[in-house]
């Protein structure tokens, strides 16, 4: 493996001649993406010098980009995250359940990416809180925090809702708590033809009102006819919904939520070599066993993958649903906490000192460690920003 070897490096040694190349075609999100990962921890934002309290020693610490789709700025968002959902865990079982568009869907989603990615999450929510609710499976409201990825393991197009749900809820009367069955959550195919049917009612409802756009292969979608042919043929497909065994406990939610939840299409770790123009990196092969494989794509190429994975801006890519959504989250949990039989009242957040399950810390620490000698490093001056490259954004 190349040791630090980053997505930046990348960008900056060939973003300038993809800008080029794709002059007209290359939207301000993906630019704004592209010069915030470039610049992100250079002299170009700035930062200050550091001093050791201990032996002296000095270094420079630059500025973030703290843009969400840089490979290199989760670890403090993500730890500030995991500390708030560390109050909201409950003693019960959690499951795991993976709602996934058929390509067919994900071509429409890319070109419409906050109506159709909000109806995906929107649709997936609803999906699990309706069979929960339903008497002749659970009963219960359940609590669900739903997390919108959009790629696969070789950066292609591929969006799919992770979901983390509570194995149980407070039964629709609010009496007592309804646990579910040990070891099993929901009938997946029972899901599958409800996500489906949602999905598509919903998806056809922003056509009518005009809120897609169809590009490209698609344009000859846009005339009703053609679209209502092409929702049929989804009516037909079988949609994959994945639902995994449950979690061991608390602490294992939270490790798979410090995976998944502040996660970009690639990490940097991943990167094996740069050289020649071609990017290698390593990928699992999960049709073959979670075999890893190595891939090499050409930069440019490379690049566009990474760009198919920009969200739209304001878009919140993990929301929280059932008796986790935001409105009267606090009151709610409670109430769960009453009829557990637990304090009402949460324990004490902690950022720090959390793992993310893969036997790394989080890359993130309320004070900066000297490299010579382990004492606190101290700001003692700022350093100002270089001056910043004029920015075009017209895609004209």
């Amino acid at each position: 493996m190349s040791a630090g070897l980053e997505v930046a490096d990348i960008v900056r040694r060939h973003g300038d001649a993809y800008r080029r190349a794709h002059e007209g075609h290359l939207g301000c999100t993906e630019r704004r993406v592209m010069s915030a990962i470039a610049a992100c921890r250079t002299a170009a934002l700035g930062g200050h010098v550091e001093a050791c309290d201990d032996c002296g020693a000095t270094r420079i610490a630059y500025n973030s980009c703290r843009n969400r789709h840089c490979p290199k700025c989760q670890g403090l968002a993500r730890a500030q995250w995991l500390a708030a959902r560390q109050t909201e865990l409950l003693p019960v079982p959690y499951f795991h359940v993976v709602f996934t568009l058929p390509p067919e869907a994900a071509a429409i989603a890319f070109q419409n990416k906050a109506v159709v990615y909000a109806i995906l999450m929107r649709t997936a929510a609803e999906t699990l809180s309706t069979i929960a609710g339903d008497p002749r499976h659970l009963g219960a409201e359940i609590g669900i925090t739903a997390v919108l990825h959009t790629w696969g393991q070789t950066l292609q197009h591929h969006p799919h809702v992770h979901c983390v749900v509570s194995g149980g809820g407070p039964s629709l009367d609010g009496a007592c708590w309804i646990a579910c069955r040990k070891g099993f959550f929901l009938p997946v195919r029972v899901l599958s033809r409800l996500f489906r049917r949602l999905f598509l009612a919903e998806l056809y409802r922003a056509f009518d009102a005009g809120s897609l756009v169809f590009c490209g292969d698609l344009a000859g979608q846009a005339q009703p006819a053609a679209f209502a042919r092409w929702l049929d043929a989804l009516r037909r497909l079988d949609w994959v919904i994945y639902a995994k065994p449950p979690f061991g406990g608390p602490k294992q939610v939270l490790a798979y939520l410090g995976r998944y939840t502040h996660r970009v299409a690639i990490a940097n770790s991943r990167l094996l070599a740069f050289d020649e123009g071609t990017v290698r990196f390593a990928w699992k092969d999960y049709r073959h066993g979670g075999k890893t494989k190595v891939m090499a794509l050409e930069a440019f190429e490379f690049i566009r993958r990474f760009l198919l994975h920009t969200l739209p801006d304001g878009f919140h890519r993990i929301r929280h649903y059932g008796f986790l959504a935001n409105g009267a989250r606090a009151e709610r949990l409670a109430r769960c906490r009453r009829l557990l039989n637990l304090s009402t009242e949460p324990g004490e957040a902690k950022v720090a000192d959390e793992y993310d399950g893969c036997d790394r810390k989080l890359t993130w620490r309320d004070f900066a460690i000297c490299p010579e000698c382990g004492g606190a490093m101290q700001r003692i001056a700022i350093v100002p920003r270089s001056p910043p490259p004029p920015f075009r954004c017209d895609t004209s």
